[in-house]
């Protein structure tokens, strides 16, 4: 059966640079057998999440545009957001995403990367909540406590001791970052991102993350330019009415 974070991995796949995909590219992207690849395909294309093209090919299918525009009509913030993250990917020239929690799992529902950006754009869909500054200041602000911690490399936290240290620093400074802890050489830096609900009043609400990844290599070395105009662009983003 195709796990989730496998089908996760393969509609992350597709983008608008790359709209569709033949078998034996996606296994070479993927790094997976050709028969492996095309069994993915074929259970995605049966469950109506991609369809095969004239010459071959796969594409995402409308059920998948549907199922968007139904969770985003949900989300009255949600437009304004992509927006914004787009504006990040611009000026930062870097990898910009956004992140919610469905229960306790981080997704990332939004990434775009800069043409000049030093990392590749991740595949990655459900995010190790202890590894990433998303997870970070989500669990931080939803004050959930992990069950497991994700030794993705040497630098990961692995201990509820200095998780509890991570998340009093994250609250202090209202932002998070993570270098080298879930891809080595790599760094995110994330800021929550606040969205008014009057449901129940008036609240000020962290709704998702939002931020950039890089190379840790440029992040330590503009990390004081690069938090300063993540901040400030989110927090305009946050003010428009």
């Amino acid at each position: 059966m195709l796990s989730l974070q496998k089908a996760a991995n393969i509609l992350g796949a597709f983008s608008a640079e790359q709209p569709e995909w033949g078998v034996r590219a996606l296994a070479a992207h993927l790094g997976v057998p050709r028969a492996t690849a095309h069994a993915y395909l074929a259970g995605l294309t049966e469950a109506g999440f991609l369809r095969r093209t004239p010459a071959g090919k796969y594409r995402l299918s409308w059920h998948i545009a549907e199922m968007g525009a139904q969770l985003t009509s949900s989300l009255p913030w949600f437009q304004e957001a992509r927006a914004l993250i787009t504006r990040l990917a611009l000026e930062v020239r870097a990898v910009a995403f956004l992140c919610i929690l469905e229960g306790e799992e981080v997704v990332a529902a939004i990434r775009e990367r800069h043409p000049d950006a030093d990392i590749d754009l991740p595949l990655d869909i459900y995010l190790p909540a202890t590894a990433t500054a998303s997870g970070k200041i989500l669990y931080a602000h939803a004050d959930i406590t992990p069950r497991t911690f994700a030794a993705c490399t040497p630098s990961s936290i692995t201990s509820l001791d200095e998780w509890r240290t991570e998340v009093a620093k994250v609250k202090r400074l209202g932002y998070a970052y993570s270098i080298e802890e879930w891809v080595p050489g790599q760094c995110t830096l994330g800021v929550p991102y606040h969205a008014l609900h009057t449901a129940h009043g008036d609240t000020d609400t962290v709704v998702a993350a939002i931020g950039v990844q890089m190379s840790a290599q440029r992040y330590l070395r503009e990390e004081r330019h690069i938090r300063e105009r993540v901040v400030q662009i989110v927090r305009e983003a946050e003010a428009l009415p």
